[in-house]
C-alpha cells in the first residue's frame, strides 16, 4: 500500500529528518539512504521499519541540516564540482532548463559532498535519529491506515453491487425454467412421432437440474457475506480477501455458463466487471 511518513528530531546543532515512502509490492523491499556517519544505525533503522511494515517497496531517507552558523561540516569542492557538472550535462541533454539555485541544494545532498570533521555519533544523536525514524514510521502507518479504510469501503461497496446483481437474477431465473420447458415442448410438437410423456418429463427434469443455478447463487451470497466479515474484522486480510474473491469468481462464472438467458448473462457480465475491480484493489491491502 502506498504511503508517506516524516519524522524530525533536533539535537545540539543538528536537525535530523527521516522520510519514508512506500509503494505496493508482494514482498518487503526496504532501501535505506543515509549519511555515511549513520551507517552503524542501519540495522536498528531496519528493525524499526520491519516491525510495522510487512510488505511493499519502501524507501527511507535520512538527511541532516545544521541549525547554527558555525559547524564542523566541510564541502568537498572537487566532488561538488563533479556532481554539478554531471547534473548540468544531464539536464541539458534532456532539454530541461534548471537554474543553479535549484541545482545547488540537490548537489549538496549527494553522497560525501558534505562531510564532518566529527566522525563519531554521540548516544544523544543516535537516540534522536531513532526517535525521528519511529515518528516517520508512525506517520506512514497512519497514512496507510487511512488509505486502507477508504479502500475497504470501496471494496464493500462493490461487493454490495454484486449482491444487488445477484438478487436481480431471481425473476429471470424463475421465468427461465418455464421458458426452456415451453421451448422444448414447442420443438417436440413439430415432430410427427409419438413421445413417451413419462420419459419426457424425466428427461426434462434432468435437463433443467443441470441448468439450475440455485447452489451458485447461495454460495455467492455466502462468499459476499464472508468477504464483508473479513474486511471489517480481520487485520492483514489482503490474502484472504483475494482467496474469497477467487471463489466469488468461480460461482459467477458457473452461473454464466448455466444461465442460457440473455438477461442473466448481462447481469453476470456486470458482476464480473465489479469483481475484476475488487481483485485489482485487493492487491493493495496487506
Amino acid at each position: 500500500m502506498t504511503g508517506f511518513g516524516k519524522g524530525e528530531a533536533v539535537v545540539r546543532h543538528k536537525k535530523i529528518t527521516v522520510e519514508i515512502r512506500s509503494l505496493n509490492s508482494k514482498q518487503l523491499d526496504l532501501n535505506l539512504r543515509l549519511p555515511a556517519l549513520y551507517r552503524r544505525s542501519e540495522n536498528e533503522l531496519r528493525g524499526i521499519v520491519t516491525r510495522s511494515v510487512r510488505r511493499g517497496k519502501v524507501d527511507l531517507f535520512v538527511t541532516v541540516e545544521s541549525t547554527c552558523a558555525e559547524t564542523p561540516a566541510r564541502i568537498d569542492r572537487e566532488l561538488f564540482r563533479s556532481y554539478l557538472r554531471q547534473l548540468t550535462d544531464a539536464l541539458t541533454y534532456a532539454g530541461i532548463d534548471a537554474s543553479y539555485d535549484a541545482l545547488v541544494p540537490a548537489v549538496l545532498r549527494m553522497p560525501e559532498v558534505v562531510t564532518s570533521d566529527d566522525e563519531t555519533v554521540s548516544d544523544e544523536e543516535h537516540a534522536a535519529l531513532l526517535t525521528a525514524a519511529e515518528a516517520a514510521v508512525e506517520a506512514l502507518d497512519a497514512f496507510r491506515r487511512q488509505e486502507g479504510a477508504i479502500l475497504i469501503a470501496d471494496l464493500v461497496r462493490r461487493v454490495d453491487l454484486i449482491e444487488s446483481y445477484r438478487e436481480q437474477i431471481e425473476p429471470y431465473d424463475r421465468r427461465r425454467a418455464e421458458t426452456i420447458r415451453a421451448r422444448i415442448l414447442e420443438q417436440l410438437g413439430r415432430l410427427t412421432i409419438e413421445v413417451d410423456r413419462n420419459r419426457l418429463e424425466q428427461e426434462m427434469i434432468y435437463y433443467l437440474e443441470k441448468l439450475d443455478i440455485t447452489e451458485e447463487k447461495v454460495r455467492l451470497k455466502n462468499h459476499c457475506r464472508y468477504f464483508r466479515e473479513v474486511a471489517a474484522e480481520e487485520e492483514d486480510a489482503g490474502r484472504k480477501l483475494g482467496f474469497i474473491a477467487q471463489e466469488m469468481g468461480r460461482e459467477i462464472n458457473t452461473t454464466g455458463s448455466k444461465a442460457n438467458d440473455t438477461e442473466i448473462q448481462i447481469l453476470v457480465v456486470k458482476m464480473k466487471d465489479e469483481l475484476e475491480k475488487i481483485k485489482e484493489q485487493v492487491l493493495n491491502i496487506l
